[in-house]
């Protein structure tokens, strides 16, 4: 593995340098290292004519790894786990749970976790706007050249923001998951702020640039919450940033992924695949609950 040349000096309208800045936060472009991304937060329930409600929190990482491209483009390496929690009096991400009394169905429903093994994807100088198993013509799709809408917060800072729109097929179908699905087409939207210092995107020893950040998710009910199509969504707030390795999680965290799930808490070494969506990887894992 070796170190993939990445362009440092800030050019904001140029996709080489936002696909090298990009991948830096990412990951390290020292192929030979891994990165580990933590966040933390809780899962808002959006409801017709309703205050929205906090009612569940969350725990994430990601251990990624970049790996150079023949065409001289950026592949990113990825395994990523969101274990539930429940929420502290406070309202913070609590103890990780396996079962959940659904406080709008008063259901005690089994907890599915998300374990995505691989979730990969290609870093270039132009971006498309589909999940790798959109299962679409790929001629048909959006392809942008590389440009994100930075912020400069002041003469120190510079604000990130990488958001996504998905409007799919949902991979579960209401007619074979009617308690599990929330309608035919999944809308999803990703929402990422990172702040990174103007120091760092600019140093060329900077392998890797230190930051701290955002995550907000829209997404439709989690699937194992048996709401079927009420109406609502769910929304995702918390915090982002990185830690040195698996042993930077928060102590509970670390033991249960080494407890459930060891195999998460490293980086893949090579691209395998296919990478699938949380939605798509709850088809082929799960069976539809009974009726009621």
């Amino acid at each position: 593995m070796s170190v993939i040349p990445y362009v440092t000096k800030i050019d904001f309208m140029s996709p080489r340098w936002n696909r090298d800045a990009w991948a830096r936060i990412q990951a390290d472009m020292d192929s030979s290292k891994q990165r580990t991304i933590h966040c933390s937060g809780t899962i808002l329930a959006v409801r017709p004519g309703e205050a929205l409600k906090p009612f569940l929190g969350f725990q994430t990482f990601l251990c990624t790894r970049l790996l150079p491209l023949p065409d001289g483009n950026i592949r990113r390496v990825n395994k990523e786990v969101i274990f539930y929690t429940n929420l502290t009096r406070g309202g913070q991400p609590g103890e990780i749970i396996d079962s959940f009394v659904n406080p709008f169905t008063k259901e005690t429903v089994r907890v599915v976790h998300a374990i995505n093994d691989p979730f990969n994807y290609t870093i270039s100088e132009t971006l498309i706007l589909a999940p790798e198993d959109f299962g679409g013509d790929p001629s048909k799709l959006i392809k942008l050249p590389l440009i994100f809408p930075w912020q400069e917060l002041d003469s120190e800072t510079l604000v990130l923001a990488t958001d996504m729109h998905l409007n799919y097929k949902n991979p579960l179908q209401p007619d074979k998951w009617p308690r599990e699905s929330a309608g035919p087409k999944a809308q999803v939207s990703e929402m990422m702020r990172y702040f990174v210092k103007r120091k760092d995107l600019e140093n060329p020893d900077l392998s890797a640039l230190p930051y701290v950040g955002t995550w907000q998710r829209v997404t439709p009910w989690l699937p194992w919450l048996l709401m079927g199509q009420a109406p609502g969504h769910c929304i995702y707030m918390s915090t982002m940033t990185t830690v040195a390795d698996a042993s930077g999680l928060p102590k509970h965290v670390r033991e249960y992924a080494e407890k459930n799930c060891p195999h998460m808490l490293s980086a893949p070494t090579e691209d395998y695949g296919p990478s699938h969506s949380s939605l798509e990887l709850y088809s082929r894992q799960q069976t539809p609950a009974p009726a009621i």
